[in-house]
């Protein structure tokens, strides 16, 4: 089996005495990762736990796992990055998550415009950053015409106002 991770979120703080946790997530598949009997994978050490129940609650996704029922057994988790196999997501061939982005070239108008660096929230969406200069161009329809997972592309449109220097 493939071990590619995929980051979900992260574990920000316990919630009451029965071991149910605060995690942070923009993950665009919550639906697929977040229910009853989904392997999360947590910490530096990739410690494999099964989700056991879950609900949304503000802006955090509020989460128990199999076989932790009380908080002195899940605050070692607390601070900890939440990561599932991508393989386990069953994702469609247009469908992608944030490390597919990663370190893709960017074309606009068959000319190279930058490299994919990482990705940022801006608190309203996520934003892909192009390191060439800089450049930020929203990760959405909008301004992505398609993307070449195999061969680290991403083609862009409607950047004209984005990219210039």
């Amino acid at each position: 089996m493939n071990k590619d991770y995929v980051y979900i979120g992260r574990i920000t703080n316990t919630h009451g005495l029965k071991g149910e946790v605060k995690i942070r997530s923009n993950f665009d598949y919550k639906d697929r990762v977040f229910k009853e009997g989904f392997t999360l994978y947590i910490g530096k050490d990739k410690t494999e736990e099964v989700v056991r129940t879950y609900r949304p609650h503000q802006e955090y996704d509020m989460v128990t796992l199999y076989g932790i029922d009380n908080i002195d057994d899940v605050i070692k988790y607390k601070g900890s990055l939440v990561f599932a196999l991508k393989d386990d997501l069953f994702l469609s061939k247009d469908e992608y998550v944030d490390e597919d982005y990663l370190a893709c070239d960017c074309y606009f108008n068959n000319e190279m415009v930058g490299m994919v660096s990482e990705i940022i929230n801006s608190g309203n969406g996520n934003f892909v950053l192009c390191l060439t200069g800089n450049k930020f161009i929203p990760k959405n329809d909008n301004f992505i015409e398609r993307i070449d997972v195999e061969n680290k592309k991403i083609y862009l449109k409607n950047v004209e106002g984005l990219i210039w220097e």
